[in-house]
Parts: C-alpha cells; sequence; structure tokens
C-alpha cells in the first residue's frame, strides 16, 4: 500500500468563548448567535455548501475586528481560502466518476481539475453521532496516530484564534518502503455552523518548521472534511473527505490514483473502529 499518499484532513482544537474578555466576548457571542439562528433547510449540498460558504464569508469579514498580527492574518486567510475552494468543488457535481465502491457502501470518487489535479471525493455513513466524529477529528486530532496506522503524528504547531490552526503531520512508514518518508505543513481552519462540520486545510510555510532531514516536504489542499447528521437518523453521520496531494519526487500516477482511493477506504474503517471502542 501507499500510506504515505495520505495527509488525513483534520482540524483543530481551540479556546471557548469563556477565554475571552470585553468588547471581544461579546463580540463572538453576537456573531456565534447570529450564525445559529441561519437554519439548515435541506441536505442537498447546494444547499449547505451554500450557507456555510454564506457563514464563512460573514465571520471573514469581521476578523479585523481582532488584533491579530499581520501573520496570523495571513494563516486565517489561508484557512479560509482552503474551505472556499474546497466547497466550490464539492458544489460542482458534475464529472465526478467512481472510483471504488466497498462493500458497506461506502465511496469514492474522483475527478481532474485544471488548476489542482485529480482530487478523490470519499462518502461514508459513520454509525455514530457527529458530536463524537467531530471530538475524534477535532478535538483529539492530535491522537491520530495512535489509530490511523497511515498517520505517524500529528503535531499543532500553533492555534490562530478559535478557527484556525498550524499542524506537522508525518505520514506513517510504508510496507517496503515503495515511498520516501513524507511529511506536511497545513493551515487548518475548521467552522462549526448548526448541524454541519466544515475542517478544511491547504499546505503553508512555517518559519519554526523548516524542511526536516531524512523527509520529502508534500503538499496538500485544498482540502476538507464535511460532516452532517444522517438525515432521518442523527445518531449517525455523513462523512464527505475531499482529499488533494502532491507528493512531489517521482511517483508513477498510475500507483497513486490506485492507491489513494483505497487509502480513503481504510481511513473510514479505521475510524469506525476507533470510534467503537
Amino acid at each position: 500500500m501507499l500510506p504515505a499518499t495520505s495527509k488525513l484532513c483534520a482540524a483543530i482544537s481551540y479556546r471557548h468563548l469563556r477565554n475571552m474578555t470585553g468588547l471581544r466576548r461579546q463580540a463572538a457571542v453576537a456573531i456565534s448567535q447570529e450564525l445559529s439562528r441561519l437554519a439548515w433547510r435541506s441536505p442537498g449540498p447546494s444547499t449547505w455548501i451554500h450557507q456555510v460558504r454564506r457563514k464563512s464569508s460573514l465571520l471573514s469579514s469581521r476578523l479585523e475586528e481582532k488584533p491579530f498580527s499581520e501573520m496570523e492574518m495571513s494563516y486565517i486567510k489561508q484557512g479560509e481560502e482552503a474551505l472556499q475552494k474546497s466547497l466550490r468543488i464539492l458544489e460542482d457535481q458534475d464529472g465526478w466518476k467512481t472510483e471504488t465502491v466497498a462493500g458497506n457502501g461506502d465511496k469514492v470518487l474522483s475527478k481532474v481539475l485544471p488548476d489542482v489535479g485529480k482530487v478523490f471525493r470519499l462518502e461514508v455513513v459513520v454509525d455514530q453521532p457527529l458530536d463524537s466524529v467531530y471530538g475524534e477529528l477535532v478535538d483529539n486530532m492530535e491522537q491520530m496516530g495512535d489509530w490511523n496506522p497511515n498517520v505517524k503524528e500529528v503535531k499543532i504547531l500553533e492555534k490562530i484564534g478559535k478557527d484556525t490552526v498550524i499542524t506537522h503531520e508525518k505520514a506513517a512508514a510504508t510496507p517496503g518502503n515503495i515511498v520516501g518518508p513524507r511529511d506536511f505543513v497545513s493551515v487548518r481552519c475548521s467552522k462549526r455552523r448548526g448541524s454541519t462540520c466544515v475542517l478544511a486545510g491547504m499546505s503553508t510555510t512555517y518559519g519554526a518548521m523548516p524542511e526536516q532531514e531524512g523527509f520529502i516536504r508534500a503538499e496538500n489542499g485544498p482540502t476538507c472534511m464535511v460532516l452532517r447528521p444522517l438525515a432521518g437518523s442523527p445518531s449517525q453521520t455523513r462523512l464527505t473527505w475531499l482529499l488533494s496531494i502532491d507528493l512531489k519526487g517521482w511517483l508513477p500516477k498510475t500507483i497513486i490514483n490506485q492507491v489513494l482511493s483505497q487509502t480513503q477506504v481504510d481511513f473510514a474503517k479505521h475510524l469506525r473502529q476507533r470510534l467503537a471502542r
């Protein structure tokens, strides 16, 4: 297999509003209340994508009010860009081709985009409520290496506000060393609005984490995971994972394309096992 081809798209944990004081706390609460009033009327992709993009843009328009440094604002905007690009890709339903369908219904689709390359889309249903899935992928992100054999380590390098985080990820060793060690530095953006969560990200540069000896610095993104309660069954969660990776170096595209879809299906299996425990 080729686990290094998969940079898992996890998101962030963050401080709650109780850690904010004064006007910043009041402003954040007001924004949260405003966004909470917007209802999700349909499970269709065009509806929830439109709502998340609208709410995300509303929050982004108010970022300038917060005392972030110029560099922090740059990372926040990169995360927002990853989110918007990912949702635009998912919103376009044309051109997707089936890569694989597992016996349990897990499905991987793919399409080729002129400015991105080949992207993969995992569609699965997890028999756990959204809060459980969200908690594992966001709050316990740094524990991903404990249950996903494709990941050696996930480390949070910096948290910026409540929605943005910089991470460093190392892919696990591949059997037979088919692919040399890869690592990723990413900016992550997490948006939770009503009953839908979007965890988006893309590669970035971070001065405190230059390229590491023995690793090839690969790139990912735009990428994201979307979590929604299954229509009619709130105890189950529909997970959509958009995956886009450039491993760098020389690797046959045919091998990468064959293995990426299986890597996504394997992720769903390992996530279910983790949640079941």
